[in-house]
């Protein structure tokens, strides 16, 4: 026979488990939002999977793409702090690590743990050691607050899923006198030879960070193929 009470607290068990469930599920669902296609009439793009990584290291990408010039317009001084968003395997974030020294810091982030396993072998044949590893998530890039002097975005912003979301995040992770600068490929010239999903106007750019409340303070327009423009949380005056 079964006991009755048994039965009786069996049954308030289950609907307790269900219901613990039922709310994590819920607050998972509610830490996560949904996906863009699309923002601001602009199709969103694919992010670039771990086994393209050979592409960011090719041979090519110097004269394609005058990287060390684009390094220096970051003016990147020994004891920063700096984040190489979307690091892939590490070619800018080494160079980073390089510009500000011992004492100074770069936070390497990557939704794809696989990349920054790539990128951490090559700072460890380079004997680096002031580069943090931070898996980031589609909407939070786990930065802390207030601290990072400069956000790099090389080829990445375009692909973000949840482009607000992360702005935000990349905003409250700046100091006051931060910057998020943004390197795309430039959609208004059809010599660049490169997808147009993977392109993107000064236009398109202005408009998506002034509506995030970012706000343009420089630009260099001396890159072979893209665009150059830095983005702070204050409006010159």
């Amino acid at each position: 026979m079964i006991n009755g009470n048994l039965l009786h607290s069996g049954c308030w068990l289950f609907v307790l488990v269900a219901s613990i469930a039922t709310a994590q599920e819920t607050q998972v669902t509610d830490a996560v939002p949904p996906a863009l296609t699309e923002y601001m009439g602009r199709e969103i793009a694919q992010t670039m999977h771990f086994a393209g990584a050979p592409w960011l290291t090719r041979e090519s990408r110097q004269r394609e793409e005058d990287c060390d010039t684009m390094v220096k317009q970051l003016q990147l001084k020994p004891g920063m702090t700096v984040c190489d968003m979307g690091c892939g395997n590490g070619f800018y974030t080494l160079r980073m690590a390089d510009a500000v020294g011992e004492n100074g810091t770069v936070l390497a982030v990557d939704i794809q743990p696989e990349m920054l396993r790539l990128m951490e072998a090559r700072a460890a044949e380079q004997g680096l050691d002031n580069i943090t590893s931070i898996l980031g998530e589609l909407h939070d890039p786990k930065l802390p607050a207030g601290k990072v002097d400069l956000i790099l975005c090389v080829d990445v912003y375009h692909e973000f899923s949840h482009p607000e979301p992360m702005l935000a995040a990349m905003k409250n992770a700046l100091t006051d006198d931060g910057a998020i600068v943004l390197v795309e490929f430039r959609a208004e010239d059809p010599n660049v030879p490169i997808k147009r999903l993977h392109k993107m106007s000064k236009q398109q750019i202005n408009k998506e960070m002034n509506a995030n409340q970012l706000f343009l303070r420089r630009e260099f327009d001396g890159l072979p193929w893209q665009h150059m423009m830095f983005f702070g949380k204050k409006q010159i005056e």
